[in-house]
């Protein structure tokens, strides 16, 4: 299957590089040069794999663009990759927070881009052959298929929720502050004082339902995934 990448850009000459390079790796690619076209497109049923999406638009702001993606049950697991020249941290942490799953800042490599685009789209696809399931309690998480079940329930996490899952999992018992999250999960710095991890937190436990006590808060340091899971969610 080909997957369908969306450039929302408002740069004619760089969506046409966009293009050209997605083509050549084998994607199908539409492109809007503005937020109220895109938006229009996307709820009149195109559904892309991935959205490029840029920060700056001349009329509604990437940010706010996203915020209405997540917003929408069509559309709030799409992986968005922002695309922008400005590269302050405090932007950075402000898609972060709407919902984008990576951020690439101009002028970038073409080469950075596209491996990036391949790792969102191979970390939303359900891969094929061996699976690697664990089971916690009632959560059943499936590392190689990006899937995750409650109570045999199949939930449907982002691909930042699901890297934060894994990434508490994985370090289960040990208290994991907001710094060391968004240097391991977000890849960022901590200079900027954000609630960007606490966001999510709050998301990923809404979404996990009764396992979403499995996730504790440690008050003045950070998060905990619980050591075992014998405690009633």
């Amino acid at each position: 299957m080909v997957e369908n990448i969306f450039i929302v850009e408002d740069e004619q000459d760089l969506v046409m590089v966009l293009e050209y390079n997605l083509k050549k790796e084998g994607y199908r690619t539409t492109a809007s040069y503005n937020g109220s076209e895109a938006l229009s497109k996307i709820f009149q049923g195109l559904l892309p794999d991935l959205i490029l999406l840029d920060l700056m638009l001349p009329d509604i702001s990437g940010l706010d663009l996203c915020r209405q993606l997540r917003a929408d049950e069509r559309t709030k697991d799409i992986p968005v990759l922002m695309l922008t020249a400005r590269s302050e941290e405090v932007d950075r942490i402000k898609g972060f927070e709407v919902g984008a799953d990576d951020y690439v800042a101009k002028p970038f490599s073409v080469k950075e881009l596209m491996l990036r685009v391949k790792a969102l789209l191979r970390r939303t696809q359900i891969a094929e052959g061996t699976s690697l399931k664990i089971e916690f309690g009632c959560l059943i998480l499936d590392k190689e298929a990006h899937r995750v079940w409650v109570e045999g329930k199949e939930i449907f996490p982002t691909v930042l929720e699901f890297r934060l899952l894994t990434t508490m999992l994985d370090r289960k018992g040990r208290v994991q502050t907001r710094e060391r999250l968004l240097s391991d999960v977000w890849e960022m710095t901590a200079d900027v004082t954000t609630r960007t991890v606490d966001t999510h937190i709050k998301r990923l436990r809404e979404k996990l339902a009764v396992a979403g006590s499995y996730l504790e808060t440690v008050r003045g340091v950070g998060y905990r995934f619980v050591e075992a899971p014998d405690i009633n969610p």
